[in-house]
């Protein structure tokens, strides 16, 4: 009787779709379905009484395994989604859920442990990716998309083409994606950020110079122009050069030549120029602190690429992706994020944009220690209640009728102080670069107290 019940088990098992494994008291496998067979690549005969890690390799064997833990605690655990790598050495997604096993008198016995082979799935997942990703830029925002139309277009020619936007959106993802569609993707892409360097570094460093230019030029040093050639030459902040650079760099556009600092022979520039912005270059122009003649030049073509809060439905798919890369960087296995911690970055406006919900995302990853993050994983300011803004010295208290640069001024102050007077974390949180902060600061005369 008993080994009829064992025959029907045995064929019932082998019946089902799912992976199922049994194992005693001494992690040695006892069962072995023909679904596993399949799945693993290993047969029952070389599976049974081997360990269970030895035949189910998976992601989570030497850290926390799942039917320890059920054993241990006497909680299943269910859905879990890992990783198992097979007899032929193929990483395969699987979902495992785990459950004890007792005796007629209760006493634990084993456990078993069913796992779906979940390979289709993460196929459809991937194909379904693809249909929101543009050379590493993932969105479903329409206006994004019709950007990546204009970005097909305009990469054939050498037309210089002005990316306007919020700090963090993704201007040198676009830059990078039309050089990579240009026939110069095999020429070098260099990127200058004007906004990080005085003028003094940034003209050698774009136009370089010969020996003897100045104090410490012992040899020739080539610029970033030089560097580019057949290429592409990618300025970031353009709206951060002063008028004598904004000069010289009109000429290289117009003539296709340039001097380097010391030099009196002209060099050719058989370069592309891309720039971009976070500033309104137009209004710049009308007080008279950006060239007119260098404005029209760089706005040939002009791409406004939007914030992140215009685009909320790709929050989810930006999250999901930062999840996988820092995930792994932490050799973690995060699933995903809880609807309560989904539904505060869906509020939250992010005044950084992507870039601060990358930043937002790596820590999530470092502090969580669950499958799944949660509100109490995301950082504090996001998560407390946001008060609203309160006026601390030297700042004005009423903003009514203040300027742009005393607006900016009390941005920038508040966010020191948030970030406890920390330059580097209150660049990151405004999306910036810690030189560009330094430099808003010595402009606005912001000082940190002592």
């Amino acid at each position: 009787m008993i080994e009829k019940i064992h025959n029907q088990t045995r064929i019932i098992l082998d019946s089902i779709a799912d992976g199922v494994f049994t194992v005693d008291t001494e992690w040695k496998i006892t069962s072995f379905n023909r679904a596993a067979e399949k799945i693993t690549g290993i047969k029952k005969e070389e599976a049974i009484g081997r360990y269970c890690w030895e035949v189910f390799k998976a992601s989570i064997c030497e850290k926390e395994c799942s039917l320890k833990s059920t054993i241990k605690t006497k909680k299943p655990i269910i859905n879990q989604h890992i990783f198992i790598v097979n007899s032929k050495g193929d990483r395969i997604p699987v979902s495992i859920s785990t459950a004890i096993l007792k005796d007629e008198k209760g006493n634990v016995v084993g456990g078993v442990e069913t796992f779906r082979d979940l390979s289709v799935i993460e196929e459809l997942r991937k194909e379904l990716a693809n249909h929101h990703t543009f050379l590493d830029i993932i969105t479903k925002n329409q206006e994004m998309r019709r950007l990546f139309g204009m970005l097909e277009l305009v990469a054939g020619s050498d037309t210089t083409v002005l990316l306007e936007g919020e700090s963090g959106t993704g201007k040198e993802l676009f830059a990078r994606a039309i050089h990579s569609l240009s026939h110069r993707k095999n020429g070098p892409m260099v990127t200058v950020n004007c906004g990080a360097l005085p003028d003094t570094l940034l003209e050698s460093e774009l136009f370089g110079y010969k020996a003897g230019a100045f104090t410490d030029a012992k040899r020739d040093k080539p610029g970033r122009l030089a560097m580019a050639e057949k290429g592409t030459l990618f300025l970031d902040e353009i709206g951060d050069i002063s008028p004598m650079l904004q000069m010289r760099l009109l000429r290289v556009l117009q003539d296709k030549v340039y001097e380097p600092l010391g030099s009196t022979k002209s060099e050719k520039a058989d370069v592309r120029v891309l720039a971009a912005t976070n500033k309104n270059l137009l209004k710049m122009v009308n007080e008279g602190s950006f060239r007119d003649d260098l404005y029209y030049r760089i706005n040939i073509v002009k791409l406004v690429l939007p914030p992140l809060r215009k685009r909320r439905e790709d929050i989810p798919l930006l999250a999901a992706h930062f999840l996988k890369k820092y995930g792994s960087f932490q050799d973690k296995e995060i699933q995903g994020l809880s609807h309560e911690a989904m539904k505060v970055l869906m509020s939250y406006d992010f005044p950084g944009n992507v870039r601060e919900l990358e930043n937002i995302i790596e820590y999530a990853t470092v502090v969580c220690k669950n499958h799944f993050v949660e509100v109490t994983h995301l950082p504090e300011t996001l998560h407390q209640p946001r008060a609203g803004p309160v006026p601390t010295p030297p700042l004005e208290s009423n903003l009514n009728g203040l300027s742009m640069d005393e607006l900016e001024k009390n941005f920038i102050y508040e966010s020191l102080r948030k970030n406890n007077w920390s330059r580097k974390r209150a660049a990151a949180q405004m999306g910036i670069h810690p030189s560009t902060l330094w430099r808003k600061m010595k402009r606005l005369n912001i000082t940190i107290p002592k």
